[in-house]
């Protein structure tokens, strides 16, 4: 219809100003077209204090983490958990990361060395660089002279040992101590500490006993105690054990017969040498690394889980000290140690204790299944609690759904999990999640990469070894983009189906 208001109103102005105003149609888009108008974003870091790991795959920033620095506000609890399969990277980045929070004056590391090449430890390398000789846990070389640990050594307090010995046992056992059997243990452990005085003298010989005084009619003795003697009291037991529970001297033989059999076996079975006898002496608690080389020990026996147990439960109370030095205990095969409800529960108090005086607990593990769905569920579940930093290297889809419902990751970096390549991998700090690809310097590779005889890249030429490198991040960059991609659009960030919007 003409308007002839609207039409004089035009010519007037246009008249005046020589143009004429027009409308233009409004233009119907979404935010699937207008997505190219968006500014990049990435989320936040965790700061710029600490190790550098690498970079985060879709920002390409520099990726900083250090436990001690996000202690506090940011981080719970300074422990870490490493996941993935063998092949994907775990090894390397544990040694760098080793390597890097070296170079701070305030700290040092225990290594827990369960994997073995060419008859040395995996970290083996790393020791000599750094002028550091492994403590070489073996059975057969204990025997020659070899290297020893005492859990009945004097460093350690009267009711740590009695855990300790308990642990043992039940490890050993497979099973808990009743109370009788625990009673034995116990007046069998108090009979021989009251025959012995604290010294710092080390003697060797199991059997030097030097007469001091009179603690009734047997003489003190200066040297350490050791297991036999705890086997010796559980076959002689003392009558003042009996009359105290109003009993049977026979009675108390017996129920310490079978705890006196399992400790006989690491005293004069299989697993003697390493056990037996006082502690060695001149083992470097100072010392910025030290490394326990378990290669030697068989990682199916249960004497694996045996020796984490003592050398723990040793660092407890000779290496972690109120000195405000930063500690990290790194544990390869940590599933020995979750996985055994014994274990596990000295190390929970372990890693309570040492929490407050700066410790840092690094679990490196394959499959979460292996210890969630043990014997030791619920130790497993209050370790893993305690483990605020959790990273993830390539599992297989099933198992990066476990493992995904076990740890509370988001949807997304389940799906990821299973797509990442060597070398990158899932980090969750405190619920902050990023993919990460860890980044090696020239000076570190020799000393992270030790598998001569699987890793094919050793045997090619740099140029070619590198150009394939790079090949397989840009690879694993651009899945890891398409996978970014397609979880915004399925979670409808960058819909096609979103309101429109009018320009």
């Amino acid at each position: 219809m003409f308007d002839p208001l609207g039409a004089l109103t035009d010519a007037f102005t246009s008249f005046l100003f020589g143009k004429v105003e027009t409308t233009r149609l409004p233009v119907r888009t979404s935010t699937g077209q207008a997505q190219a108008v968006y500014l990049p974003t990435a989320a936040p870091g965790l700061g710029d204090s600490g190790v550098i790991i690498g970079r985060e795959v879709y920002s390409g920033k520099g990726y900083i983490y250090d436990p001690f620095q996000l202690y506090g506000q940011q981080l719970p609890a300074p422990h870490w958990l490493v996941l993935g399969e063998s092949g994907n990277g775990k090894s390397a980045l544990e040694k760098t990361y080793v390597l890097r929070q070296l170079r701070f004056r305030d700290r040092q590391v225990v290594v827990l060395d369960a994997q073995g090449e060419d008859g040395v430890g995996e970290w083996n390398l790393i020791a000599q660089e750094l002028g550091i000789t492994p403590i070489r846990l073996d059975p057969t070389a204990a025997l020659n002279g070899g290297i020893r640990l005492n859990p009945l050594d004097p460093s350690i307090t009267t009711t740590g040992q009695l855990a300790l010995l308990r642990t043992i046992i039940e490890v050993a056992m497979g099973r808990g101590l009743d109370e009788r059997s625990g009673f034995a243990l116990k007046v069998a452990h108090a009979a021989v500490l009251s025959d012995f005085t604290p010294t710092d003298e080390t003697d060797d010989t199991d059997g030097a006993d030097a007469a001091e005084g009179d603690r009734g009619t047997r003489p003190l003795s200066r040297r350490q105690p050791v297991l036999t003697d705890i086997v010796e009291q559980l076959r002689h037991p003392q009558a003042e054990s009996a009359e105290a529970m109003n009993v049977d001297i026979d009675d108390v033989r017996a129920w310490g017969l079978d705890v006196a059999l399992v400790l006989d076996r690491l005293v004069d079975g299989d697993l003697r040498g390493m056990f037996d006898g006082p502690t060695t002496a001149g083992i470097d608690l100072d010392a910025p690394l030290i490394v326990f080389d378990l290669s030697h020990i068989d990682r199916n026996s249960i004497a694996m889980p045996i020796l984490m147990a003592i050398v723990g439960v040793w660092l407890e109370h000779t290496w972690i000290r109120p000195d405000r030095k930063k500690r990290i205990f790194l544990v390869e095969e940590a599933w020995h140690i979750i996985n055994s409800p014994f274990v596990a529960q000295l190390f929970q108090r372990l890693l309570k204790f040492g929490r407050r005086l700066g410790l840092s607990f690094v679990a490196v593990v394959h499959h979460l299944s292996d210890v969630v769905d043990g014997a030791a569920a619920k130790e497993a579940a209050a370790i893993l609690k305690m483990a605020s930093t959790r990273t993830i290297y390539a599992q297989k889809a099933d198992e990066a759904r476990a493992t995904g419902q076990v740890l509370g990751l988001p949807r997304w970096a389940v799906e990821i999990i299973p797509t990442l390549t060597p070398g990158i991998a899932v980090w969750d700090v405190n619920g902050n999640v990023q993919v990460v690809k860890h980044l090696i310097t020239e000076a570190e590779r020799p000393l992270v990469y030790t598998d001569r005889a699987m890793t094919e890249a050793s045997a090619m030429p740099t140029d070619e070894a590198r150009a394939l490198e790079a090949a397989a991040d840009a690879e694993a960059e651009a899945r890891a983009e398409a996978m970014a991609m397609e979880r915004q659009l399925r979670d409808g960030q960058w819909s096609d189906e979103s309101s429109e919007t009018v320009a």
